[in-house]
């Protein structure tokens, strides 16, 4: 079983930054992809990174590309969510959740990829 536990979330002013953190609760941790996916008010679920167990390999959605960075420490069983230049549009509750499968981006993108999820941190960006 895996655990997650998101932290980091809070009310930024846009062009602000923060840092989303992800505890994982599990074994081996570098054994799984760990992605984050955040959701809007009224709108679906919708990928927005992840980094394979290694570390070697990382895909960003276009839509926060160049903004967004994700990286993890597999000694502290955490994976992290660098959020830059943020925007009004970018506030929404972030997840993370985890997969022991590798993949493709079109597999590692994908929410039914994922069978494990944490509770999720608000992040919130005024204009």
């Amino acid at each position: 079983q895996v655990q997650l536990a998101e932290s980091g979330g809070g009310l930024v002013q846009a062009g602000g930054s923060l840092r989303l953190s992800c505890a994982a609760s599990v074994h081996t941790f570098s054994d799984y992809a760990m992605g984050w996916f955040r959701q809007a008010p009224g709108k679906e679920r919708e990928f927005a990174a992840v980094i394979i167990g290694s570390g070697a390999l990382r895909y960003v959605a276009d839509v926060v590309k160049g903004r967004f960075t994700i990286s993890r420490d597999n000694a502290k069983n955490t994976v992290f969510l660098q959020m830059t230049s943020l925007l009004p549009e970018d506030t929404a509750l972030y997840y993370c959740a985890a997969t022991h499968y590798g993949g493709t981006y079109d597999y590692l993108s994908r929410r039914d990829s994922y069978p494990y999820w944490g509770q999720g941190t608000q992040v919130t960006v005024s204009s």
